[in-house]
């Protein structure tokens, strides 16, 4: 069979966009928008990723010149979608983490053609850490790498009004935008840059808000065969997605879609100065509804989204009524157009063509936590007065996913039915729970340690959770019942 490479051709546009991320996600969706822009717009542009890790899929991206093919299957009013699409968008992958990369990713600060950023580190990716240098190559940090690429580009065109970049992060953090712009100025100030940077940044540049929605299973490993048979060529970076797709990107400034044109396209995309109820739905039910259920799901043995819908005595009524009867209630907002678009997701969930791996959205479930389920656990408390049950269960599932004291790499190994999974957060976090399971103990002993450690944990929460009574004594009952009976007759106790 044919490679992609021999079958299509790569076409040469100017670089406009520069991409945060080689991963899945931003590859179905971004940069699937972009190819769409080329095809029915003036737009004639390309986008070029930087892998923000050491390790990523920079080689093989470039082995494909750029080139892969997205798989979007669903049901619409009844019938059963399968379109299959090319993507010529990407016009290479650099990895700054190799000196040649890196050459080339600076070379871009001082591009004529350059106007966009986009990002997606996940919800780890936007935060300030200590330790990074302007004189860095590169630099760690996600807005550090953004902080010193800006402001070799300011010194390169000297400030000039019109070489500034609209920054669009699409991070599932509340107002990512305008916290990359805050961590930003940090890191300039911290680095003494002038006071000319700073307000280029507030003139030249502007940092949006955004908010994505679409569901992303990424590579189809079990059909990718027969998919390349399908279509006629080998691609190795296939990238399988539902058919529904929404992003709704909050400006400051302008909107931007004289130069992002997605409506004469015709994309779903909406330009607002305000998109809270937008972000707000989709978060807490959406998102939420994936990380309140998939550690616990793994654990009790299932591997995909799909899995946890057709288990109808546990996992599906787990997330159900975790949805209509706990995430919902915390909410503000209309009950009925709440749950109108509960029912969506859900039937988005049971796409049997996009089997969702539960170990994939599972990467950095902390961070995850606090932004998706968090506010609803404190919002239900708050409006009902008493604890949700299946939100602090699973509060306690991600304590006991991460169980784990060795390595593989940069992750974690954790164990489930004699068989290894990885683990996959930021280092620190990782380090501190191996650091507390190395300790032992049975399973009271390590309810007790572990409940009290994690909940308190001020720098991952914002706030102490034990002081919020009754939950450290749930969370602690829910780790001895998972440790001695096992997930799934801890779940069938609630």
């Amino acid at each position: 069979m044919q490679s992609i490479t021999e079958t299509t051709k790569t076409i040469a546009r100017k670089e406009k966009v520069l991409q945060f991320g080689e991963g899945n996600f931003l590859r179905a969706f971004v940069d699937w928008m972009i190819d769409i822009l080329n095809e029915k717009t003036d737009f004639n542009g390309n986008v070029v990723i930087v892998q923000p890790l050491e390790r990523g899929l920079s080689d093989m991206i470039n082995d494909q010149k750029g080139l892969y093919t997205t798989v979007l299957r669903g049901v619409q009013g009844g019938k059963t979608v399968e379109e299959f699409r090319t993507i010529t968008s990407v016009s290479r992958c650099l990895n700054p983490y190799k000196k040649e990369d890196y050459a080339e990713y600076l070379k871009l600060a001082e591009s004529e053609d350059l106007r966009f950023i986009v990002s997606n580190t996940t919800e780890a990716g936007i935060a300030y850490s200590e330790g990074n240098t302007l004189e860095d190559a590169p630099q760690a940090a996600f807005p550090a790498k953004v902080c010193a690429f800006l402001y070799k580009r300011y010194k390169a065109f000297d400030g000039a009004k019109d070489k500034g970049i609209i920054v669009i992060p699409v991070e599932l953090i509340d107002k990512n935008g305008d916290n990359l712009k805050r961590i930003v100025k940090q890191y300039a100030k911290e680095w003494n840059l002038e006071e000319g940077f700073m307000n280029w940044l507030d003139e030249a540049c502007d940092f949006c808000n955004s908010l994505v929605d679409r569901i992303v299973p990424g590579y189809p490993r079990a059909e990718a065969t027969q998919l390349c048979e399908k279509i006629g060529y080998q691609d190795n970076l296939l990238d399988s997605a539902e058919i529904f797709h929404l992003w709704v990107i909050e400006c400051h400034k302008e909107f931007h879609e004289d130069e992002l044109p997605f409506g004469k396209a015709g994309l779903n995309v909406i330009w607002t100065d305000d998109m809270s109820f937008y972000r707000t739905r989709k978060v807490r039910i959406l998102n939420g509804a994936h990380t309140m259920s998939v550690l616990a799901a793994y654990k009790a043995g299932h591997d995909t989204v799909q899995d946890c819908i057709a288990d109808k005595k546990l996992l599906y009524p787990f997330m159900h009524g975790g949805i209509f009867e706990e995430i919902i209630p915390s909410m503000d907002g209309s009950k009925e157009e709440l749950e109108a678009y509960a029912n969506d997701v859900l039937e988005r969930f049971e796409n049997p063509y996009n089997p969702h791996q539960l170990l994939s959205i599972s990467l950095n479930s902390v961070s995850k936590f606090k932004t998706r389920n968090l506010p609803s656990l404190l919002g239900f408390i708050s409006k009902r007065g008493f604890l949700p049950k299946r939100l602090v269960f699973a509060l306690s599932a991600l304590i006991s996913f991460y169980e784990g004291t060795e390595y593989e790499g940069s992750a974690l190994k954790g164990e489930r039915n004699g068989e290894t999974y990885l683990i996959q957060d930021s280092q620190d976090i990782l380090e501190f729970f191996a650091g507390l399971y190395k300790e032992g103990g049975n399973a009271e002993a390590k309810a007790e340690r572990l409940s009290k450690a994690v909940l308190s944990n001020f720098d991952w929460w914002g706030q102490d959770l034990t002081q919020i009574e009754g939950l450290q004594h749930e969370v602690e009952k829910n780790l001895r019942a998972i440790w001695t009976v096992g997930m799934q007759k801890a779940m069938q106790a609630l």
